[in-house]
């Protein structure tokens, strides 16, 4: 998962890109980067950690530009490698550099074309690389020495006929322009905005609404499935559908977790859908527990918070702060390794005794994923001297893994997977456990704009809308990412440091 930002301005751009990703930090914890376009002449700057650690004033000092994209990443496809930081660069033509949410599920079968046919080099095992080259692949083939609003529409024809999976991306080519384009499904949002200044209109495409409403653009509309949004260097916009229909299928994990509750997405208010989530497992408790003795409601901050809160005032219990949140430890589910996670969550979070003390509490958490987190905090309210503890989870039970831009790659990780309800309530310690149905999560969020009534559910469902994922792409994917992949590629490349180091040391090659 990671978060996109790109800007056509009047002035450097730089700072407002900077800004954007601090805004956008949510949605990447792991690398940063700036790419801008200064007549036609690329700067970047990137690396791995958080914004304000990746750059530094002598960084922003040489980020001149008019234009220019920037990207913050969770390791999802690909290593965590600081060379898998974004945007990536590719020389042909003109000069491209792209920045991408979202996994390619054919990204091996390109790879391969890539290679074979279009005679193109991959660096990585990055799918954004291999997205990129795509996209100037088409772009050469057009063999111009200025490319056009039409053009660029072409290629990004090309790159939907050949690229499957769930993607927004965004690429600026240098000295001419920056295009966004979007998934066909739509599956990974991203929307665009305009501001006035001294007479000339400026450009943001960005993953969420609020990084335009922090720097004072004004929303346009969300980028439609399958279009693409081209703002040229003179600030003129073009826009183009350039992929045939397909079923609008937002991700819902979106509005479960990921977003900001201050984020408009595909028309939807994440804050109201998070309401929503609430009040309707107020009504499922209501139904399954209805003499239920709950002297409590107290969320797992953050992102449960809203959720929790409409929960309470419909069923008429008190919402209370129990847990007071570490600002500086990073979201735990995506965590690479079951120990690292587990350290996490003590690290993250400590109760307040004395909302817990003697009472039987519900607990509110916007998702159960490994199962690490909850298990944890359950007995973390168990030891501040809960009599009883509850758990509602404001999304259904997570069972299937994710392929389109979220790092929920192996199903053997996730606790509800081939696991009953009553089993995971067992699993976690809880007295007992409630999930949202998933009927009523799509009514939380479909609500919102009833223009749309499906979303991407796989996680929940099991159901791939890209119709290209089958048990064998799975297999293969759990082999290559779960976390004990993960920790072996570390130890690979912890002895290949070592051996460099070495051979540096006896005055060999390294």
């Amino acid at each position: 998962m990671c978060g996109l930002v790109g800007v056509v301005g009047k002035s450097d751009v730089a700072v407002c890109l900077y800004d954007t990703l601090t805004v956008l930090q949510h949605r990447g914890q792991d690398a940063a980067g700036i790419a801008t376009s200064d007549g036609g002449k690329l700067n970047l700057r990137k690396d791995n950690g958080l914004v304000k650690d990746v750059f530094r004033t002598r960084h922003m000092e040489r980020l001149a530009g008019k234009m220019g994209i920037g990207h913050v990443r969770y390791p999802t496809a690909g290593s965590s490698s600081p060379a898998l930081a974004q945007p990536f660069y590719v020389n042909s033509p003109y000069g491209l550099s792209l920045a991408h949410n979202g996994n390619l599920t054919n990204s091996a079968e390109l790879s391969r074309d890539l290679f074979k046919e279009d005679l193109r080099h991959i660096n990585t095992d990055s799918d954004s690389e291999v997205l990129l080259n795509v996209f100037a692949h088409e772009l050469q083939m057009l063999a111009k020495m200025q490319p056009t609003a039409e053009d660029v529409f072409t290629a990004v024809r090309g790159v939907h006929r050949r690229c499957k999976g769930g993607y927004a991306a965004l690429v600026m080519l240098g000295g001419y322009g920056i295009v966004g384009f979007r998934d066909r499904n739509g599956i990974r949002p991203l929307v665009f905005g305009k501001r006035e200044r001294s007479g000339f209109t400026e450009y943001m495409l960005a993953s969420e609404s609020v990084a335009l409403d922090s720097q004072g653009f004004q929303i346009v509309r969300d980028v439609a499935p399958g279009e693409a949004v081209y703002i040229d260097v003179k600030g003129q916009i073009h826009t183009r559908v350039c992929a045939g229909p397909a079923e609008y299928t937002p991700c819902i994990f979106e509005h479960v977790y990921f977003a900001r509750p201050d984020s408009l997405m595909d028309g939807i208010s994440v804050y109201k859908a998070r309401l929503r989530m609430g009040e309707k497992l107020a009504d499922k408790v209501k139904r399954l527990r209805p003499e239920h003795d709950i002297d409590v409601v107290i969320p797992i901050p953050d992102t449960s918070r809203t959720s929790a809160l409409e929960l309470a005032n419909r069923l008429g219990v008190k919402y209370r702060e129990g847990f007071v949140k570490n600002r500086y430890i990073g979201r735990t589910f995506i965590m690479p390794g079951q120990s690292q996670r587990k350290k996490s969550v003590r690290q993250k979070l400590n109760a307040i005794e004395l909302e817990f003390r003697g009472k039987n509490v519900l607990l509110v958490d916007d998702s159960i994923v490994r199962g690490t987190t909850c298990k944890q905090i359950i007995q973390m309210a168990r030891d501040a001297g809960a009599k009883k503890v509850y758990f509602a989870s404001a999304a259904p039970a997570v069972r299937y893994p994710n392929v389109y831009g979220i790092d929920m790659p192996s199903a053997s990780e996730l606790i509800a997977h081939g696991r009953t309800d009553e089993e995971v309530e067992t699993l976690i310690g809880a007295d007992w456990l409630i999930f949202q149905d998933l009927s009523d999560l799509i009514a939380a969020s479909s609500e919102g704009n009833p223009e749309i009534t499906k979303f991407e559910c796989s996680v929940f469902d099991g159901k791939y809308i890209t119709g290209d994922v089958d048990a064998k792409y799975l297999k293969k994917l759990e082999d290559s990412r779960n976390d004990a992949a993960k920790k072996v590629s570390k130890v690979n490349k912890t002895n290949k440091k070592s051996g460099e180091k070495v051979l540096k040391a006896v005055g060999g090659k390294g």
